[in-house]
This record gives C-alpha cells, structure tokens and sequence, in this order.
C-alpha cells in the first residue's frame, strides 16, 4: 500500500508541476497580446482556460481521495493540503491572465495611449515570481520560497508608480483618456495579484518544509520600512 501511495504523490506532483506550466503560458500570452495587441493570442488564452479549469478539478479530486484512502499523516499531509492550496492559486492566476486579455480586446479598438514601460517590467516580476514559487515547491526549498515573499514589495512599488502616472498625468489631465487608461490600470493591478497569488504558494511552500506560517510575519526575514 506505501508503494502505491508513493507513486500517486509522484503523480500529484506531476499534476501541480503541468498546472505550474499551463500558468505560466497564459501570463506569457496574455501580456504578449497586449504588447503586441494581439486579437488571437488573447483569444487563445481564454480558450485555453478551460483546460486549466479542468485540471484544477482533478487535482482537487486526487487530493480528497489520497487523503481518503491513505489518512496520510505530518510531512505527507502538509504536501498533500499544500497542493491543493497552490492548485486554487495557480487556476486563480490563470483567471487573472483571462482578466488581463479582456481588458485588452476594449484596447484593440483605441489609439495607443502610451508606451508601455512598467507594465511590461511589472509582468517580468510577476512570471518570476510564479516560476520561483513553483521550483521552490519542486525542490522543496524553503530559501527560495522567502525570497519570492521578499520579492512581492518590488511588484507593489511598481503597481503604486503605474496607478499614479495613469491618473495624474493622464486621466486627470484629459478626462477622453479614461477609456484608454482605465484598462491599463486594471492590468497593473492584475499583475499584482498575480504576485500576490505567487507569494501565497511561497508561502506555503515553506509551511509545507518547515512547518512554519510565515503569513502576517514578512518582516522578520524581508526587513521594514
């Protein structure tokens, strides 16, 4: 029986490093599509929402049943909830990424407003920090997974100095730029709770290792203002 359950956490961990991997295509497209105001990638991330949607699904389904089966008990059962956890996080960035295209298919229509700077920089965080959070969970490597916490006040500068310039340099100044900027600003926020989600995986990540919370407790490894 323990070489059974051995092989389906083999395979759950499978699950969650597939799921890691469709994610992470669908931050990639759905910023490219705004970079490059692309009707059809847009498109093909929603359709490829799907797929995740379902995967999350069986990953839920898997994680009931193991623990079912096998009442797993210390580091098994904190893998195993962990996974869970990091599957809802991982569909909800993918959810984030559908978001994201969204609001680019009300740009296709308009003239560009500005050149896209931070948002771009923005979104290079925000892939980083969901690749890290998954090698951390692969490799089981609590250091990297505090560093992807550390990681989360850079994404928060960026989201606070792109919502400042849209509003006070643009939306303030010409009220017929709203309509261009507004999604923009969404989109900001998007990649910020991309980072957001990203931060709760690292953290339970290190939950999951060390048996240690770290949620409310950032400050004692990543320093105060």
């Amino acid at each position: 029986m323990e070489r059974h359950f051995d092989e389906e956490l083999k395979g759950l961990h499978k699950d969650i490093l597939r799921m890691g991997a469709l994610t992470q295509e669908a931050i990639f497209r759905s910023v490219e599509s705004l970079k490059n105001r692309d009707k059809d990638e847009a498109l093909g991330v929603l359709k490829a929402d799907r797929k995740i949607d379902m995967l999350e699904l069986d990953i839920d389904e898997k994680c009931i049943d193991l623990i079912a089966r096998y009442q797993p008990m210390a580091g098994d059962l904190r893998f195993i909830t962990t996974a869970m956890k990091i599957n809802s996080d991982l569909e909800r960035i993918a959810d984030l990424a559908v978001d994201i295209c969204q609001r680019v298919a009300e740009l296709l229509d308009k003239p560009v407003l500005k050149p896209l700077i931070d948002i771009p920089k923005l979104a290079v965080i925000a892939k980083q920090m969901v690749k890290e959070s998954i090698d951390a969970f692969v490799g089981k490597d609590a250091e990297l997974a505090r560093r992807v916490v550390c990681e989360d006040s850079e994404a928060d500068r960026l989201r606070t100095l792109i919502g400042e310039e849209l509003i006070n340099d643009y939306m303030a100044k010409d009220s017929s730029t709203v309509h261009r900027a507004v999604p923009l600003l969404l989109i900001s926020r998007y990649l910020e709770r991309i980072c957001d989600h990203a931060t709760n995986i690292a953290e339970d990540v290190v939950y999951m290792v060390e048996a240690k919370v770290l949620k409310h407790h950032e400050e004692e490894f990543c320093g105060s203002d």
